[in-house]
């Protein structure tokens, strides 16, 4: 007995120029695949022992303030709970702009991260002060059905049309990663290019887009190096770990790893990629980490509010408390910052 099988038909995917350029004009889903697929496994072993060496390296106490204030300057602000009103938006934009009312030079967060319906506000609260980082406070929307992702196609591109409008200069999308996990590259490949598309202004730039890999769901590090690949083929112009919403959120390894992929991209390419770890970092000795690896794996260069941030909510305060004990001697009490 013969038993037909069926090759389903071979899928054209939504242009994308930086797909294009690599995989040579042959944009397709058995292309996308088979690249995917070759690149080269993680040594997981070997990634973690990176990781946790790079977590011992200590900053000499003159370099420690520079740290601090890198710190502050990478900082996406967030708030990202079912009971964020207006007036907490608002709050969360005067912590931005005013971070340490003792302390003029306390430097500004890079942007606030709020959902899109927020963004009005936040947009009407910074004023004159919203512009992207380093000039001013860059105001960052999720989006996509954030944080599962499950929705149709058109409600994703809705709501990051919907935030772009509405003064959104940075789009937070999540991939599906059901659709990842099953193998269906292209389809998530598509849905990255549309949401870019979403990203157009009407003067034709774009709002820039973090493509959140949701690291916790994707199981395994050969996984994250793959899903990292497929968001910067398709167009995002920073990989992002985590919603924040998952555990683990954002790991050092995990860090690690996508920072590793965006120096190998741009070794490729000559192309810059950002890096967003978020979740779950609290306090300025895990970020003071985190800044060290960045140096180590693509270099201070990549300290900038273009290429690297920290999705927070409470490191902020921390690191503000760090900096009052360096200027005064003693630390100071939880009322000396701001509640967010």
């Amino acid at each position: 007995m013969t038993i037909e099988t069926t090759v389903p038909p071979v899928r054209t995917l939504a242009p994308a120029a930086r797909a294009v350029e690599v995989l040579g004009g042959d944009l397709t889903e058995a292309s996308l695949r088979r690249y995917l697929n070759g690149i080269p496994g993680v040594d997981a072993v070997g990634l973690e022992q990176r990781a946790a060496g790079l977590g011992t390296r200590s900053i000499k106490t003159s370099s420690k303030r520079w740290a601090l204030d890198t710190i502050i300057r990478l900082i996406d602000l967030t708030t990202l709970e079912g009971a964020d009103t207006p007036s907490k938006v608002r709050s969360l934009v005067a912590k931005a702009l005013t971070p340490d009312a003792g302390d003029p030079t306390t430097p500004r967060p890079a942007a606030v991260c709020v959902y899109g319906d927020m963004v009005p506000y936040a947009v009407d609260a910074l004023g004159a002060a919203h512009a992207e980082a380093p000039e001013g406070v860059a105001v960052a929307a999720v989006a996509t059905a954030f944080p599962s992702g499950r929705a149709s196609l058109a409600v994703k591109l809705a709501d990051t049309a919907d935030a772009v409008a509405a003064g959104a200069d940075e789009i937070d999308m999540v991939i599906d990663r059901g659709a990842f996990l099953s193998g269906r590259y292209g389809l998530v490949f598509d849905e990255i290019v549309a949401v870019k598309e979403a990203c157009r202004r009407p003067d034709g730039s774009y709002a820039h887009l973090k493509v959140i890999l949701e690291t916790g769901e994707l199981n395994t590090y050969d996984n994250i190096r793959r899903a990292s690949w497929l968001s910067i083929l398709a167009g995002g112009d920073f990989i992002k770990t985590s919603t924040g919403k998952v555990s683990p959120a954002a790991t050092l390894p995990t860090t690690l790893l996508m920072l590793e992929v965006v120096r190998d991209w741009h070794r490729l390419t000559g192309e810059e990629i950002g890096v967003k770890p978020a979740g779950g970092i609290r306090s300025s000795k895990d970020a003071i980490k985190y800044v060290v690896t960045v140096a180590e794996t693509v270099g201070e260069h990549w300290l900038q509010p273009h290429l690297f941030r920290f999705g927070a909510s409470s490191l902020l305060n921390d690191v503000l408390l760090q900096r009052q004990k360096l200027a005064t001697g003693h630390y100071s009490g939880a009322d000396y910052v701001t509640i967010d």
